[in-house]
């Protein structure tokens, strides 16, 4: 296999390590409706600004795998292919994306003008997958008959505040290891 398609033995740790931290974030979960609080998208950002696009997405799609295969990995201890029909799934569709487009940042631009960027497009596009899907799911596979501002509240209204901690910290800290660091 080329040298460029193929994960270094560091590289699969470091995947590894985000993918493990993504778990980690979602055990640490507050009840708050069909869309739980955690931390998850704290690590799929944070992935993306430390290992690159290509590397990030791969976390997270290993992250959704080992739920999907049934390891407990998802808000609440849970995993299994019954996730695809919640409300949250959407939102950790959005993960793989959301730390490709983060990683993008970090590969095209200069990380300390960019960070904020990278950060808010990909809470961007963690809401435009998980709303869509909450949304299907509520009110077709539920038939709930929710309004679309109805969902706004339940999946994004209440997680903005959050969000913009998150991100504050995420901003600081990618900046911080790389000074450190030079690279992680």
């Amino acid at each position: 296999m080329n040298k460029e398609q193929a994960f270094s033995v560091r590289d699969l740790a470091r995947i590894g390590i985000f993918t493990a931290l993504t778990a980690i974030g979602a055990f640490i979960s507050i009840p708050a409706g069909p869309v739980p609080i955690t931390l998850q998208s704290f690590f799929v950002l944070l992935s993306g600004l430390m290992l690159g696009s290509k590397k990030a997405a791969f976390s997270q799609i290993t992250y959704l795998l080992l739920g999907l295969i049934g390891f407990p990995v998802f808000a609440g201890f849970s995993g299994g292919l019954q996730h695809i029909y919640k409300p949250s799934f959407g939102f950790i569709l959005g993960y793989i994306a959301a730390a490709y487009i983060a990683g993008k940042f970090k590969e095209e631009k200069n990380i300390k003008q960019y960070v904020w960027a990278a950060v808010i497009s990909g809470t961007i596009i963690i809401y435009a997958f998980g709303l869509p899907y909450m949304y299907y799911v509520l009110n077709i596979m539920l038939n709930s008959n929710l309004s679309v501002f109805k969902i706004l509240q339940l999946g994004m209204f209440a997680f903005i505040p959050g969000d913009v901690i998150k991100a504050v910290i995420i901003v600081f800290l990618s900046k911080k290891i790389h000074l450190i660091e030079g690279e992680f």
